[in-house]
């Protein structure tokens, strides 16, 4: 049986994104998708936060969003609108765009990049050792990988057979979803009832889409049309002449977070990783960020220049982003409420969110854009987003965020050129000569002292500083990407 690389069970945004990711890095993966085909016919995600878009414009496939979606301030909090228009981004801004589209794009450019999907092909067991994992598929086949990633959604099969724990809270409320053909005129509109938050709204082909509360809180409850027709009736008194669904779903407020996000050669990515409510529309963004994270650190131990060790700072790093998602939502729930309690509550906290420091805060965190990971320094651009910089080099004017299309880290030297050597991480790392004048500006903290280096992993957040000197580069580099000793072939953890 021949082995391959990678294995990434589930096409869903979270599962083609990495998929790229290791395309870029020349490391081939197959997605197996139980679905039949890559069409997706819901609207059940409706956009894409800031830092998001910055990853797709990272990669140089922004326009392709922004041709289809529509920018938008999309982030909320108690009924307030965190405006993020003052904040220092190229995209200070979210994206109103269905998910069926968003997939649609991300499929035709991760073919574009040479990713193989499978569809129909449904996975059914798993079994590792020291050297890989037999992946059983329910046609009877087999593969073999020398990775798993499991980005099979919340239910994933991938998480329980790697025997990864799925603590957290049980739902407290659960909506039904769907898309409906109606014959009267709807009143379109958000609705609060003491339950929480119920909606009718229109969609781009006639039909409309219904998110409405329903009783039931088990996760295996079948929902049928005269199901979504009771509960429209309890909140608006009619059906507006329902005719048919298209689609029909539930989702509840459970709220769970793997206890790890890797067993052995075994690792989950977004919702197998992390679940909680739609509301804030964190989800998408979320895996799609956790895939990024991922990708070129497992590239790297595959292909031999780091050791599988790097893949323990994908869950130190990632989870506590997840982590504070999750209280997040769980937060808005609650402000969902409509009892009178709860509305005082709201009307306290959007007083408050006139105060534009605490506006800020949580801009940044909804838009993902004050993500800090704890990468150690004392430099405040360390463990931050690189901002897209307009950048003066001999060739031209470049904009910081086209040095990363390729997936690749970047040593920038914004000092006296030619100061800084890579020696043996050349061939690892791209060395950028340029210039920049003008200030450096963070989101949420504002104006930061101007580095004469970053050293930029392929994520886009800046993982060393130099501030006159090149000190410490040379521990950040094999951190990062491998010891100088290192050569670009598998090792015995990525074979």
């Amino acid at each position: 049986m021949s082995e391959l690389a990678v294995v990434i069970v589930g096409g869903g945004p979270t599962g083609m994104m990495l998929a790229a990711e290791l395309a870029l890095a020349e490391v081939e993966a197959v997605v197996l998708e139980r679905r039949e085909s890559a069409e997706v016919e819901s609207s059940r995600a409706g956009g894409l936060h800031a830092r998001a878009i910055e990853v797709f414009d990272q990669r140089g496939i922004a326009d392709r969003f922004f041709a289809e979606g529509k920018p938008m301030q999309v982030a909320t909090f108690a009924d307030v609108t965190l405006d993020l228009s003052n904040f220092p981004s190229r995209h200070p801004y979210g994206l109103g765009l269905w998910q069926k589209h968003i997939e649609r794009i991300l499929n035709t450019w991760v073919r574009e990049v040479g990713v193989v999907v499978q569809f129909g092909r449904e996975v059914t067991g798993l079994a590792q050792d020291d050297d890989g994992v037999d992946v059983q598929l329910g046609d009877g086949s087999s593969l073999r990988a020398a990775w798993v990633v499991g980005c099979d959604g919340g239910r994933s099969l991938v998480r329980r057979l790697a025997g990864i724990d799925f603590p957290g809270w049980d739902a407290s409320v659960s909506s039904i979803i769907a898309e409906v053909e109606m014959e009267g005129e709807p009143e379109f509109g958000i609705r609060h009832d003491e339950r929480g938050v119920n909606a009718l709204g229109p969609l781009e082909d006639g039909r409309v889409r219904v998110v409405v509360r329903d009783a039931r809180l088990e996760d295996d409850c079948e929902v049928a049309l005269e199901d979504v027709r009771a509960a429209i009736i309890a909140v608006w008194g009619s059906d507006f002449g329902l005719a048919s669904a298209s689609w029909i779903s539930r989702f509840t407020d459970a709220t769970r977070q793997a206890a790890a996000y890797r067993a052995g050669r075994v690792l989950l990515a977004g919702d197998a990783a992390h679940v909680h409510s739609p509301a804030g529309g964190q989800g998408l963004n979320l895996g799609v960020q956790d895939a990024v994270n991922l990708g070129w650190k497992l590239a790297q131990v595959i292909a031999g220049t780091a050791p599988a060790e790097l893949l323990d700072t994908y869950e130190a790093e990632r989870h506590p982003v997840a982590a504070r998602a999750l209280h997040h939502t769980m937060a808005l729930i609650a402000l969902q409420r409509g009892d009178d309690r709860t509305v005082a509550l709201r009307d306290t906290i959007a007083k408050l969110l006139d105060i534009d420091a605490a506006r800020d805060r949580l801009a940044g965190l909804v838009s993902g854009l004050d993500i800090h990971y704890d990468l150690g320094g004392t430099h405040p651009l360390v463990g931050r987003r690189m901002p897209d910089l307009d950048l003066a080099t001999a060739s031209g004017p470049v904009r910081a965020y086209s040095l990363f299309h390729d997936a690749r880290a970047v040593l920038l030297n914004l000092g006296v050129p030619g100061a800084l050597d890579l020696g043996t991480w050349a061939d690892r790392v791209r060395l950028v000569e340029a210039s920049y004048h003008g200030a450096w500006e963070l989101p949420v903290l504002g104006e930061v002292v101007a580095p004469t280096a970053v050293l930029v992993r392929p994520d886009g957040y800046v993982a060393w500083v130099g501030e006159g000197s090149d000190a410490r580069l040379v521990d950040a580099l094999p951190t990062w990407f491998g010891p100088a000793s290192a050569s670009p072939q598998a090792n015995d953890a990525g074979r």
